[in-house]
């Protein structure tokens, strides 16, 4: 026999979202496939261990975490590769999102190891679609970081950002989150969300400088989830207009022409810039 044709084909890697409160979210599927597994890979033993005898699950546990994500991801996938088929699981919610299972799923990928993903719940869809704020188009930034000049860099994005933002924060860091998005995005419509799925759920529909407020006298609690309304295109138009406020069209229009554009295309990004139709722009060069 070729030894070939006895080599194990690769597991699999299965993502497995867990409840972020009520344990009735979790799915009948994902408890099958918890039982079934070869290996839980999860956060903390301690933590998942009371999920898993909730739903009578036996199945050996292995740790996973931010701090040996990568020496654990490799001695992960040389058990996928013998066949084991393992499942990942956070300590609530979905998996690799804002989740050292992020770095796993993309060594899987590298190495042709099949991954599959069970959905179920996730703390900042949940949180959006209770915010009443736009839907449609959003942003996710997890924890905002905690090195100075990255978390930098995340506000300056987010301070022209025009879709609602998401940010998870704990309960030591709320007051200091929402002093610097006051700081750099100015005062916003906010959503304040914790305690989600539970009991006493709550969301708070308010704004930063009024949650700044309210939480002087209130101590914060448990896991916050901030749903933060981005940019208006008014307010940004408005902003654009008022920068080039001390230009007259003709020398806002050669700015664009010393640049390279020709004079249609310099026209046009000045009516942007002025929040003007193009029309009016032709018109005051004539």
């Amino acid at each position: 026999m070729n030894e070939t044709a006895l080599e194990k084909e690769p597991g699999m890697l299965m993502l497995c979202a867990t409840p972020i409160g009520n344990l009735s979210d979790m799915s009948p599927r994902i408890v099958e496939t918890l039982k079934s597994a070869d290996l839980i890979a999860c956060e903390d033993t301690r933590c998942s261990i009371k999920l898993l005898n909730h739903f009578d699950i036996h199945t050996p546990m292995t740790s996973y975490h931010e701090f040996n994500k990568y020496k654990k991801a490799d001695q992960l996938i040389a058990q996928l590769k013998e066949g084991k088929n393992i499942a990942l699981i956070s300590d609530a919610g979905t998996p690799a999102i804002s989740d050292p299972g992020e770095v796993l799923v993309k060594l899987c990928h590298e190495s042709g190891i099949r991954v599959t993903s069970l959905p179920g719940p996730c703390a900042c869809i949940t949180a959006l679609t209770l915010s009443g704020l736009p839907a449609r188009r959003f942003v996710f930034e997890g924890f905002l970081p905690e090195n100075k000049k990255e978390r930098d860099e995340v506000l300056s994005d987010l301070e022209t950002e025009k879709r609602t933002m998401i940010l998870y924060c704990g309960p030591h860091d709320l007051v200091k989150t929402l002093k610097l998005l006051n700081e750099r995005l100015g005062n916003r419509e906010l959503a304040i969300c914790r305690e989600l799925t539970k009991k006493y759920e709550t969301v708070i529909n308010t704004t930063i400088e009024d949650a700044l407020i309210f939480y002087d006298s209130n101590p914060p609690r448990g896991e916050y989830v901030l749903v933060l309304a981005g940019r208006s295109r008014e307010e940004i138009m408005l902003e654009r207009s008022q920068n080039f406020s001390g230009l007259s069209m003709e020398e806002h229009v050669e700015m664009y022409e010393k640049k390279g554009l020709d004079r249609k295309e310099s026209m046009k990004a000045v009516a942007k810039d002025r929040g003007i139709p193009k029309r009016e722009v032709y018109n005051a060069l004539l």
